[in-house]
């Protein structure tokens, strides 16, 4: 028996579907015009579309499937009747009956076989639903909100049996045990909580950011000797918003394991998983993962503990056309959900959009690692459209009407009138008549565009706000890009003060997910986001839940500003490496430095050999200072050779001239 789970709640901007449990004999899903829209998978022919009344201000967010037989109607007569055979059976074969979370706590329960909205249930959550789960045997409604709280719902009374918090942030996913005994929660953790006393009985690492799928994997067979607790031996597949990793968890009795035991890994993010459960240990578990990239990833494994490396998938399958017909090159058809059938043997994809999806029924065949289907979406689409009825006119239209179309101001947009103009000119003339030259047609085409800018063309600078309003209604690509490539900054100014206030959330996040794109889009996005931010203060500061709309542009911001400080080091570095390379290859391509003079100065003298002269003078000079020096000395020589000639004199006078010589010596 396959287990479906659609990827639910968190912030992912994509239309909320769910197959129907048993046979996947239909498909809920909900458009971006909020519209429900239930197609029946056999024949790909839509069964029921429901609008409800607030679909514009309440967009379905979540959407569940009672099981069958699950939930009884509320009771609106006191003493009940006997029911009838048919009645009963009927009944018992019931699995019509959607629960449609909305985004403003409300929650719908719409009767597919009736075509009616059956009740609704208020008063429960005062925020944005997240992801609705159904009970499989008691019929209970379980709910959580980004208001950080559970809700337990009696869907035959229609109110609240049971209301809890959840987790310190918004709960984003449910998910409710095969026993039916345990409720799995995600919000900044994984809680797994008791049903009949709502307390937590284990905590789960979790995710970095916000939980989008929670399946359980496999079913306790009973043949195992330990006595059964309830979770032993089970496991729980988890995937999250902007995660290309798909954690595997496994609850046990002796809390251990709070980490993932194992992960699969895909190109993108998840939105859609299904998977078929696995009833013993030898048997493996298939999963099927469509991602944001339109992919789809199958893989196979028998869950038997931990795995250090993450697994990568069997089989990629992915849709594309042609090519023959129109366009020359093959374009890829996005895979919106996928759901194994009964034989556990082939898939249902849904492909397409979302307004009119292709649903095809394909075999499995893993031995071949990557499949691409050619598939011509346009014929088949074409065929869907003339079988079905539709009661569509088109409207008259009147020439004096003014078309708005995005222009930059002083420049006038592209007339397809003239064509048109010429097209009647053409009709009109008679076969008899001369066919006009082209230099006549030339000066026709140039009058009707002076006369057409004379009547002051098509209004242009006026109608950017009313462009930028409709195409946050209408989620128009084309009329947002037109407008958000403006980069005048007097004109982006201009355009956010006339704007709405009701248009200024819905403007951020378009912003925001632009700013995911490409560096060129996300500098342009700045400058709407400067002007947003300084105009509309006033009013962005006024409302209550600012920081769980704005929480997705902060963390974009901060973790694009972390990354700046580490470029501007990196930027230093290879600055200093490139100037040093550069001065060694200066250095290198250098020739050697010849060392002869270029250029010898000489001072001017009128006689020849003056330096001869100089040089004469100098050894003259020098020779003259010698002398004198000598000279000196030879006198100071002769006046002491007279001293000691007139003491020796006195010395033989007086009879000292027999000294001994010791006495002699020492008076020396």
């Amino acid at each position: 028996m396959a287990a479906a789970g659609a990827a639910c709640g968190g912030d992912a901007p994509r239309a909320p579907c769910a197959f129907s449990p048993g046979g996947r004999r239909s498909l809920a899903l909900c458009g971006p015009d909020g519209r429900l829209r239930v197609w029946d998978t056999p024949s790909s022919r839509l069964q029921h579309e429901y609008v409800p009344s607030a679909h514009l201000s309440a967009a379905c967010t979540c959407l569940a499937w009672a099981p069958p037989g699950g939930r009884q109607p509320p009771s609106k007569e006191g003493p009940q009747r006997k029911k009838r055979k048919s009645e009963a059976a009927e009944a018992g074969e019931q699995f019509d009956l959607l629960a449609i979370g909305t985004a403003v706590g409300s929650i719908l329960l719409y009767s597919t076989v009736k075509g009616e909205l059956q009740s609704k249930l208020d008063g429960g959550h005062d925020n944005r639903i997240n992801c609705v789960r159904w009970h499989q045997d008691n019929g209970c409604l379980y709910s959580c909100s980004e208001d950080k709280h559970i809700v337990e719902w009696n869907t035959q009374t229609c109110k609240v049996k049971c209301k809890w918090k959840g987790d310190n942030s918004s709960v984003s996913c449910l998910c409710i045990s095969p026993d039916g005994k345990m409720l799995l929660s995600a919000g900044r953790t994984i809680k797994l909580w008791d049903l009949e006393t709502k307390e937590v009985y284990r905590n789960f690492t979790g995710h970095a950011t916000a939980v989008s799928a929670l399946l359980f994997t496999t079913v306790r067979p009973p043949n195992e000797s330990q006595p059964f607790d309830g979770i032993t031996g089970l496991y729980f597949l988890s995937g999250a918003a902007r995660d290309r990793l798909l954690s595997v968890w496994q609850i046990r009795s002796d809390r251990k394991d709070k980490n993932a035991v194992m992960s699969f890994t895909v190109t993108d993010e998840p939105i859609f998983v299904d998977l078929t459960m696995s009833e013993s240990k030898e048997e493996p578990v298939k999963l099927a993962v469509v991602c944001r990239d339109g992919q789809l990833h199958l893989f196979e494994h028998i869950l038997n503990g931990y795995c250090k490396k993450p697994l990568t998938s069997n089989c990629t399958i992915q849709i594309a056309t042609s090519g023959k017909d129109s366009d020359a090159t093959p374009k890829p058809v996005p895979i919106l959900a996928a759901a194994f059938c009964s034989d556990k043997q082939s898939l249902l994809l849904v492909y397409g959009n979302t307004l009119q999806p292709i649903i095809e029924r394909v075999s499995l065949n893993t031995t071949e690692s990557h499949m691409c289907l050619i598939r011509d979406v346009q014929k088949t689409m074409a065929l869907h459209t003339e079988m079905s009825v539709t009661k569509v006119k088109t409207p008259v239209l009147n020439k004096e009407a003014k078309v708005l179309v995005p222009g930059i101001p002083g420049h006038s947009a592209t007339i397809k009138s003239q064509s048109s103009g010429m097209q009647k000119m053409e009709s009109k003339r008679k076969p008899g008549d001369k066919e006009d030259s082209i230099e006549d047609r030339l000066g026709a085409m140039d009058i009707d565009t002076v006369k057409i800018k004379t009547k002051g063309g098509l209004p242009q600078t006026d109608s950017f706000a009313v462009l930028l309003v409709q195409g946050l209604e209408s989620n128009d690509p084309n009329i947002l890009n037109k407008v958000l490539q403006t980069r005048k900054d007097a004109l982006i100014k201009n355009t956010i003060t006339k704007i709405p206030v009701h248009a200024v959330i819905p403007l951020l996040h378009e912003i925001t997910k632009r700013l995911q794109g490409h560096p060129y889009s996300a500098s342009q996005m700045v400058r709407w986001l400067k002007s947003v931010f300084t105009i509309h203060a006033s009013y962005l500061s006024t409302l209550p839940d600012l920081v769980p709309q704005l929480g997705m542009l902060y963390q974009l911001m901060e973790s694009r500003v972390k990354t700046l400080q580490k470029l501007s080091r990196l930027h230093g570095k290879l600055y200093l490496i490139i100037t040093q390379v550069a001065a060694l290859e200066k250095i290198q391509d250098a020739t050697d430095i010849n060392q002869t003079a270029k250029l010898v100065y000489e001072e001017e003298s009128s006689e020849d050999g003056s330096e001869d002269e100089m040089i004469a003078d100098k050894d003259s000079d020098e020779n003259w200072d010698e002398d004198e020096e000598k000279g000196e000395q030879s006198d100071e020589e002769k006046g002491e050779q007279s001293d000691e000639q007139e003491m020796a004199a006195e010395k033989e006078i007086n009879g000292e001239s027999d000294l001994d010589p010791e006495n002699e010596s020492e008076e020396e």
